[in-house]
């Protein structure tokens, strides 16, 4: 399924460099005749892994921005730390149960784990499955609940993500990262990614939807029928009203757009609350929020249990986070090392813990600068080297073949499905991409035509060119590496 790379790793490690005398020209020959990086920075290294021999380098040492290849660091951390079999756990809990009239005396509270996938998503990862419905853990719980005779409760429902310190946005995250789907904050309680769909539908007037259907937001609509597709989507930090605005033809496909939902708990304690009301239960209290602030003593909700949903292994997130590029569940593995391994989920902590571990794979706080776990803050700073020592040290590791499966296959699946078809490199380049305004990047494996296996990172900074671009040369390399 993934290529050659995969089921023949045993053999891999003895594996010379045959066949790789020429390459260096090759590689240096597409460079220069490379307009899109004239004037930018691109910096590589590429390894022979069985021996460490450089293939090649250029600016190996330098520091770049390297977006999204810093999940090649977070999943690695997870991977190694809490291993593949880590499970996470939502609980819905009352400071006593219901009593014979079905009564909860006081709040309901629904407590989060850290789980990344209480959504629709369908696990383990498959290429072009569906989006299911966002809410159908929230349903599942409702059920539980009721399940368990209760029929009022007298109080609040309260969505605690108390278990990770309320920091939801990483140091260096762009305010208008936000709104998006991409920037969702970071919470121990997520429900569908943190995010909703808002769809505008073409007609006199233009109607609007959410997805999923859960009235949280309110939508201020402002578009009207024209001639273009001009949208603006805008919500003020912390609001619950959203502004959209600008025109829509009266003909054509629906405009969608991926939002950010603010404070997860309250979302998914509203969703919550309003699941229950449907199947009968009589509310008293409104929807809350619990967070621990940074530096403030939170003690853990604590009382009967009512419901519960375990997580799928940690392996089958990784996979998710990895191969679509998912930020927000980067963000929470970061965080659930450090709960795991510091006692405190937060970044800072997840932090410390990435340098112990990176001190253990040889990379020296010289070659980084980690202010996330996904890559989208722009402090980022890594070296290509660093990178390389990074997939080195995994591929050696006793996590090998999991490791191996976490990364997007070339013209399979993931960032890499439509990269590499029907070229050399399909099925036998395995790796992470990264993007951001200016900033491409490429770092993984490349199995060669004598089954040896180069190590490799590409990381482009300050690019002018369209970044259809700059790939199509970082692209032409790994084809290089793979014939």
């Amino acid at each position: 399924m993934h290529g050659r790379l995969l089921p023949a790793y045993v053999g891999l490690l003895l594996a010379g460099t045959a066949g790789a005398s020429g390459l260096p020209a090759k590689i240096q020959q597409v460079l220069d005749e490379a307009d899109a990086l004239r004037r930018g920075y691109l910096g590589l290294r590429i390894v022979e892994v069985a021996s460490g021999q450089v293939v090649f380098e250029s600016n190996a040492d330098r520091l770049f921005v390297p977006a999204s290849n810093s999940k090649l660091f977070t999943t690695a951390l997870a991977l190694t730390r809490l291993g593949p079999g880590r499970r996470f756990h939502t609980t819905v809990i009352a400071g006593r149960g219901p009593d014979p009239g079905g009564r909860i005396d006081g709040a309901l509270t629904l407590v989060g784990g850290g789980d990344p996938n209480l959504s629709g998503r369908e696990l383990p990862y498959r290429v072009d499955s569906k989006a299911g419905d966002g809410l159908q853990a929230i349903e599942a719980l409702a059920d539980q609940v009721v399940a368990r005779g209760v029929r009022r409760i007298d109080g609040d429902i309260v969505g605690d993500d108390s278990a990770y310190i309320w920091d939801p946005y990483p140091d260096g995250w762009g305010l208008g990262d936000q709104i998006w789907g991409y920037g969702a904050p970071v919470s121990a309680l997520t429900i569908n990614d943190n995010t909703f769909l808002l769809r505008a539908e073409p007609g006199d007037p233009i109607r609007i939807s959410v997805d999923p259907p859960l009235e949280f937001y309110h939508i201020d609509n402002r578009i009207r029928t024209g001639r273009t597709r001009s949208i603006h989507v805008e919500r003020e930090p912390g609001s619950r009203q959203v502004r959209i605005w600008g025109t829509l033809p009266a003909k054509g496909a629906a405009l969608a757009a991926s939002l950010s939902i603010h404070d997860p708990a309250l979302y998914a304690a509203e969703a919550l609350r309003e699941a229950l009301t449907r199947r009968g239960v009589a509310i008293r209290g409104e929807a809350a929020a619990r967070h621990a602030l940074p530096g403030e003593q939170v003690e853990p909700a604590s009382g009967v249990e009512l419901a519960r949903l375990d997580s799928a292994p940690l392996i089958e997130d990784l996979q998710v986070t990895s191969k679509v590029s998912q930020n927000l569940h980067a963000e929470l593995m970061l965080r659930a090392v450090a709960r795991d391994r510091r006692g405190v989920g937060s970044a800072q902590a997840g932090l410390a813990e990435m340098k112990t571990f990176l001190e253990e794979a040889g990379v020296t706080k010289e070659e980084y600068y980690l202010a996330d776990g996904s890559g989208l803050s722009r402090k980022n700073l890594v070296t290509p080297g660093a990178v390389v020592k990074l997939l080195q040290f995994m591929y050696n590791s006793p996590y090998r073949k999991d490791w191996l499966s976490l990364l997007p296959v070339g013209g399979q699946d993931g960032s890499l499905k439509v990269r590499f078809r029907k070229t050399s490199a399909a099925g036998r380049v395995l790796a992470k991409t990264g993007a951001l305004t200016h900033v491409n990047s490429l770092s993984g494996y490349a199995e060669r035509g004598d089954g040896s296996v180069l190590a490799f990172s590409f990381l482009a900074n300050n690019q002018d060119a369209r970044s259809a671009e700059v790939r199509s040369v970082l692209d032409k390399i790994c084809v290089l590496l793979t014939e």
